[in-house]
Parts: C-alpha cells; structure tokens; sequence
C-alpha cells in the first residue's frame, strides 16, 4: 500500500511493489494519491521512495510526469529514492533519469531535498 510521510520539508510517497500498465484500478488510485499529495504539499519538494516497487511501467511514469509539471509550476522538485536495477532501465531508457534526481537512500535524499530550495 502507497504510504504518504513526512519529514522535515520532504512529502515522502513510498510506492509499494507492481505498477505495470496492466492494473488501471491501480494506476487510478495512485494517480490520484500522488497528484492530490503534489497539490497539497506545503513544500513543493516530493520525494517518490521505490524501495518495494519492483516494476515500473509506461502508465506509471506518464503520473510522474504530470506530478513533476505540477510541482515545476510551483517551482518544486520531484526526486526519487530506493530506484532498482529494473526500475532504473525504465528510467534511462525514458530518459526521465536526465531531469529528476535520483538517491541511493531516503535518508541521503532527505537531507539533500531539505537543505536545498
């Protein structure tokens, strides 16, 4: 299950494991969590944590997309964490790895994502 956290001035979405195309139930319900967190966030700085994701699809990467121009248009960041070997291969094939940060760690993340405006 998607978890929203915060801390310091970082909205944490942690994703949880499969986000193909396939599940729209799915897709739909993270799509609305991720884009009413990026609507709502006090700092417009979000952090996605894929630490459970195992697979990330098209669909997926597209609710990306249109959170980060959210948070763009509210000069935020959008950041990633925890990206697999699987995941990382969608994201430079995408080249989308070339316009968000990507960390090793929450923590390395956090503490980057909050001492930077």
């Amino acid at each position: 299950m998607t978890q929203v956290l915060h801390e310091s001035d970082v909205t944490i979405v942690a994703v949880d494991t499969h986000y193909d195309s396939l599940d729209e139930t799915k897709l739909d319900q993270f799509s609305k969590l991720l884009l009413s967190t990026v609507d709502r966030a006090k700092t417009p700085v979000v952090l996605l944590d894929l630490a459970e994701a195992d697979f990330i699809g098209s669909t997926f990467l597209g609710i990306l997309v249109r959170a980060w121009k959210r948070l763009r248009d509210r000069q935020g960041r959008l950041a990633l964490c925890h990206v697999n070997q699987v995941c990382g291969d969608v994201l430079r094939a995408s080249k989308l790895d070339t316009i968000w940060e990507i960390f090793p760690s929450r923590e390395a993340a956090v503490r980057e994502l909050a001492e930077t405006p």
